[in-house]
């Protein structure tokens, strides 16, 4: 392809080279395995190992996203990136908006009021057998989602909510195995386009919240998002 090296560089976002990135491909041996079961390991390793929760800001390095142990959409996005493009598995970043709806749950009260009516939102694409894949399925660790089920079993088709807006929520596909994989994808309002890296994504588009506000989420509201998602991700509960 004649654009694969663009796909596999290093940025600052996507720092691959730093320790705890090369640490981690090193103890899990994944340049060992073929490209296939690369993604698949390394797709369910960011997924259920990192935890879904929502960091500082967008545009952190994945090296952060990692030591932090947990991610949103576009974070996970970020992480998911670095480590496959650290094992030669080509990727690329699509940006969206989308409706906050699908936050409900996890943020509520006055700062859901507040916050804006569309957010930034990211999804990886990769590259395999000469097919690009989406890769959104990523962005919810399954004892979230399970619990979540469990609590809205009564809900068989469509679910907005708690980081979830989806046609399917009790069958959603998360899972990879040369396919798309979903779990936010009904929410989507604009689409963006294509990006090589997030640093071209995020050179040109922000989430719009204006100082004040930036102020607040960075201190105040992500932490209380967190704490919501935390309460659902513990419950004792049998599906």
């Amino acid at each position: 392809m004649e654009q694969k090296k663009g796909y596999i560089q290093s940025t600052e976002i996507l720092d691959f080279n730093h320790i705890l990135i090369q640490d981690l491909i090193r103890i899990r041996k994944w340049k060992e395995l073929n490209d296939i079961a690369k993604i698949k390991e390394i797709y369910t390793f960011v997924r259920d190992e990192v935890k879904f929760g929502y960091n500082v800001s967008d545009d952190i390095a994945a090296s952060q996203v990692l030591k932090d142990g947990y991610g949103q959409c576009n974070t996970k996005a970020t992480l998911l990136m670095a480590i496959l493009r650290a094992v030669g598995v080509p990727n690329r970043i699509h940006g969206f908006t989308i409706n906050k709806e699908l936050q409900k749950g996890a943020i509520t009260g006055i700062w859901y009021v507040l916050s804006p009516k569309e957010i930034l939102h990211s999804w990886v694409e990769v590259f395999i057998n000469e097919e690009w894949y989406i890769l959104e399925g990523v962005i919810l660790d399954k004892p979230y989602l399970e619990n979540l089920q469990a609590i809205y079993n009564d809900c068989k088709t469509t679910f907005c909510g708690f980081g979830v807006y989806t046609d399917n929520f009790q069958n959603p596909e998360i899972d990879w195995n040369l396919n798309n994989t979903y779990i936010q994808d009904k929410g989507i309002n604009q689409d963006f386009g294509l990006f090589d890296t997030p640093d071209e994504f995020y050179s040109t588009h922000r989430q719009q919240l204006n100082p004040v506000k930036q102020f607040f989420f960075k201190y105040i509201v992500r932490s209380i998002m967190n704490r919501n998602v935390n309460k659902i991700r513990k419950l004792s509960l049998k599906r």
